[in-house]
């Protein structure tokens, strides 16, 4: 820490933040080198500081932390230093556990607030301390900011002067009008900051100026997906620019602070998993990537896992550049899944199909977030996911994009607006005028028939659940043009020693797959109704298409 400088760039913050949206003259483009490349990056949003009892120690604190990544492949840790109130002692901004007047509503909210102001108190710095065990790790520590998190559980604007809640500041409380509200954003999300007045702009700039001095830093993370919602809905494209400012003045400061340790500040961004999705919350990526204002890129869902990430039209967009490319894992399936396999399994399995159809496609690695964890409960996959030898001989789900939607009117409603907007399932399947149906899309990225023939892979299986499936459907499916014969029909409440049920509202038809002709790459799947039972009301719906790799 430099005291000197960070009194400086404080007082520039404050006293000449216009300054800030003027663009510094950039480093030359061919001077500029790509970041490392990091197998695992993993998010870490800030639970540690309440996993011990009040008060933590530093050292308790900073073991939680670095527990779950310990002789893993995770390579950068990505800390989320809050939300809305400042985790350090900041000159301008309120402290954690200053929104409720240090009266919370839980032994947990007690805890991870009070553990850090005891900490500030005792004069320590847990961020530094953070730096510092990532160093001697080989890990690299970013500080990692939510842009617009939305936690206020649909709070609506009109009842916000009176309400006390964590991290609903003075400044949010006095100024409803600073926020988006339920004409334009998602109802849960009313509260949000609308990132086109000016005075939202420099309230998070002066946020983010202060955390970037906090610690050396490797780099600092803007996470826009925390949560997407930053603009007007109807203008949202059109006021892109605004959020291209804030992008701009954050890229300014990292400079000067490269500048001044001679050595990069690098500039991650996370945002939606769709070149689409992007257009429409407003993320300008292609100037950012054009101006040079990040360094890496992460695409990431708003709301749980979202692995429709069109992996090659951002390799186009980056092409040419020298920035890293991440596609993310949340916490995670978005929705209900009851399968054949034990659910921790099939998640596990899917897990490693989708992190190995990301490598097989190209890309830099692999980023996560909230997967909460300790020095046991992910390890399984953390050795696995940041490498593709890793994942050679492993069992996997390879499956269609799923869409969920959740209720727009209940919890978390809207939050998955832009999420999996190409989801091919689920789809009712309706008589056609032709006896043609949907066409499905599903990648094997496993070299299955050498793994056969070496003896590694166990079976190959097709899985199609189809809900509210009754004996008189009758369906007639196809792989790659080629017609199916009868499948086996299973039950999941069948499968399950506990559940006196031979049967339930979602059918399997499983087809054992004969290695040889799995060949790695797209395949289709076809589907046509040609009878429905007459006496089920609900249309038949494909829910899920999967191929599962069983090895040996």
């Amino acid at each position: 820490m430099q005291p000197n400088r960070r009194t400086m760039l404080q007082m520039g913050a404050v006293a000449g933040l216009t300054q800030a949206i003027v663009p510094l003259a950039g480093q030359p483009r061919a001077a500029r080198r790509k970041p490392p490349r990091y197998r695992i990056i993993y998010n870490w949003d800030g639970a540690p500081h309440g996993y011990s009892e009040y008060p933590q120690s530093l050292d308790q604190f900073v073991d939680k932390t670095f527990a779950p990544l310990l002789d893993t492949q995770v390579d950068a840790l990505f800390w989320c230093l809050g939300e809305h109130e400042a985790t350090w002692r900041s000159p301008t901004l309120p402290q954690v556990g200053d929104s409720q007047q240090r009266l919370y509503q839980s032994a947990r909210a007690m805890r991870h607030n009070e553990n850090i102001r005891a900490m500030l108190k005792r004069g320590e710095n847990p961020h530094q301390a953070l730096v510092e065990r990532g160093r001697e790790l080989g890990i690299a520590v970013y500080a990692s900011i939510r842009m617009n998190d939305n936690h206020f559980g649909g709070l609506q604007l009109d009842r916000m002067p009176q309400e006390v809640r964590e991290g609903l500041t003075k400044l949010r409380k006095e100024n409803p009008h600073w926020c988006l509200g339920a004409d334009q954003a998602p109802r849960w999300f009313a509260a949000s900051w609308n990132m086109a007045v000016p005075e939202v702009r420099r309230h998070r700039l002066q946020y983010i100026t202060e955390a970037l001095e906090l610690a050396d830093w490797d780099g600092v993370e803007l996470d826009w997906q925390r949560h997407g919602f930053h603009l007007p809905a109807t203008d949202a494209y059109r006021l892109r620019y605004t959020l291209t400012d804030l992008q701009r003045a954050v890229r300014n400061r990292t400079r000067e602070i490269a500048t001044h340790r001679k050595r990069p500040f690098h500039v991650a961004v996370r945002v939606a998993t769709t070149i689409e999705s992007c257009r429409r919350i407003g993320y300008d990526l292609a100037e950012w990537v054009e101006q040079d204002l990040c360094d890496l890129v992460v695409a990431g869902g708003g709301a749980g896992t979202d692995p429709g990430v069109e992996v090659e039209k951002f390799q186009d967009l980056l092409a040419g550049h020298p920035l890293r490319f991440y596609p993310g894992f949340d916490s995670g399936f978005w929705g209900t899944h009851t399968g054949l396999l034990p659910q921790r399994d099939w998640y596990d399995a899917w897990v490693r199909g989708t992190a190995a159809a990301y490598w097989d496609r190209g890309v830099d690695g692999i980023y996560v977030f909230n997967w909460h964890a300790n020095q046991r409960t992910r390890r399984h996959l953390l050795t696995r996911v940041g490498e593709t030898e890793t994942l050679t001989a492993t069992n996997k789900v390879y499956a269609t994009l799923h869409r969920h939607i959740t209720d727009p009117k209940g919890a978390w409603g809207g939050a998955d607006l832009h999420d999996r907007i190409l989801g091919e399932t689920p789809v009712a399947l309706y008589p056609t005028l032709t006896g043609t149906g949907p066409v499905f899309e599903i990648s094997v990225h496993d070299d299955v028939a050498t793994a056969h023939r070496t003896g590694q892979l166990d079976r190959c299986e097709l899985h199609i659940g189809l809900t509210h499936h009754a004996p008189d459907d009758q369906i007639t499916i196809a792989l790659d043009n080629n017609p199916l014969p009868l499948p086996a029909v299973r039950y999941a409440a069948h499968e399950d020693p506990h559940n006196p049920a031979d049967i339930d509202e979602t059918g399997w038809l499983v087809w054992p797959l004969p290695p040889t002709e799995v060949a790695q790459g797209k395949h289709q799947i076809q589907i046509s109704l040609s009878r429905r039972d007459a006496r089920i009301r609900p249309p038949l719906t494909v829910e899920h298409i999967e191929v599962h790799l069983h090895y040996r």
